[in-house]
């Protein structure tokens, strides 16, 4: 009886002996630059995460990951998003390839190619599938010691004013808010580029500094700038990809080829389920605009078109100045719109037809 007993004992001290060999855990840090309230972070901590746990566990995986979550800045800011990852400051985490016009120009194309579609979740499928397909702009990460899991983006711009817009003319000569890349998007309006950020459009309009701003509705609803500026006039001037989630490399080399699967899976789920939550959040902005008095028109497709080709061709101007930094924008540029075409869209100027 005591040797059934101790044989047991030690084949229960076996089993769980043989279990810790075979278990690996890994700590991973996941972090972002800004509050987990905006999409393109807030997925990573709803969703991305707390999915690979369900995955691995689903898969009786022997692996787990510990994590350690932290967004809101508190490792890294906005300006540091792209350095973070390489360092391995995080592991994986949200970079803003829009801030990174020098080091990424390939990933802000669509921010030199307004009105060409407003159509968030076809524009996140088109990138996740052209960075695995184009090798330069898989490149672009890979040369800051990164991969790109899944592809982020906001829902298409449109003009808040404090005052009404019937047509083209109604802009001349006001200040309109259009930081970045963004201020091109004004280039033959006659309206005046004024620098800010969600932010501060608020206090700058109240206080006459703008007229106006071209801007998101899920970005600007929650920051009230509807009781500055309510008059909204959807434009459509287009959705954009701001960059994406990604893993630093050496973490990456660091996990199996199963994890490494489930990363690649969960990545785009990961640009899935954004692309949902900030269409939604667009829908509940218009409806709570309305219902709080704000004055909503549509620009019409004479006007619109009015605007289009004022535009000079500053996607011709941006890819102009990358080709010179060895980068290969034009390419780039005509496999985006190509890709967006073979999709069903429409683009109101197709920027690689330009002469």
């Amino acid at each position: 009886m005591l040797l059934i007993k101790n044989i047991s004992i030690f084949l229960s001290l076996s089993l769980l002996f043989s279990t810790y060999l075979h278990s690996d855990e890994y700590k991973i840090t996941a972090g972002g630059p800004q509050s987990s309230n905006l999409p393109w972070i807030g997925v990573i901590k709803s969703h991305f995460i707390p999915r690979v746990n369900q995955v691995l566990e689903e898969n009786n995986s022997e692996d787990f990951i510990t994590w350690r979550e932290a967004f809101g800045g508190s490792l890294y800011k906005w300006q540091n998003s792209l350095e973070a990852i390489e360092i391995g400051l995080t592991d994986i985490g949200w970079v803003g390839a829009l801030w990174e016009t020098s080091k990424m120009p390939l990933q802000n194309v669509t921010y030199y190619t307004p009105f060409v579609t407003d159509d968030l979740p076809l524009l996140l499928d088109i990138f996740n599938h052209l960075h695995k397909t184009v090798p330069s702009l898989n490149d672009s990460w890979s040369s800051q010691n990164q991969i790109l899991l899944g592809a982020s983006g906001v829902d298409t711009y449109h003009l808040m004013t404090t005052f009404p817009v019937n047509n083209l003319e109604d802009i001349s000569g006001k200040k309109i808010l259009a930081p970045g890349p963004s201020a091109s998007w004004l280039e033959g309006t006659n309206a005046v580029a004024v620098n800010g950020g969600l932010s501060t459009y608020y206090t700058q309009i109240s206080t006459g500094v703008a007229d106006g701003v071209l801007t998101i509705l899920s970005g600007a609803y929650p920051y009230r700038i509807h009781e500055v500026a309510p008059y909204i006039t959807l434009v459509g001037i287009g959705a954009q990809f701001n960059g994406g989630l990604a893993i630093n490399k050496k973490k990456w080399n660091s996990l199996t080829p199963e994890m490494k699967e489930i990363f690649y899976d969960l990545g785009l789920e990961y640009s899935q389920v954004m692309g949902e939550v900030v269409n939604d959040r667009y829908e509940i902005a218009l409806e709570s605009l309305v219902k709080e008095g704000a004055i909503i028109t549509e620009l019409s497709p004479k006007e619109k078109e009015k605007w289009v080709f004022a535009l000079p061709n500053i996607a011709g101007r941006w890819a102009d100045s990358a080709e010179k930094r060895g980068f290969p924008a034009r390419e780039i540029l005509e496999i985006y719109m190509e890709a967006v075409r073979e999709n069903g869209e429409t683009p109101l100027i197709n920027w690689d037809k330009i002469n």
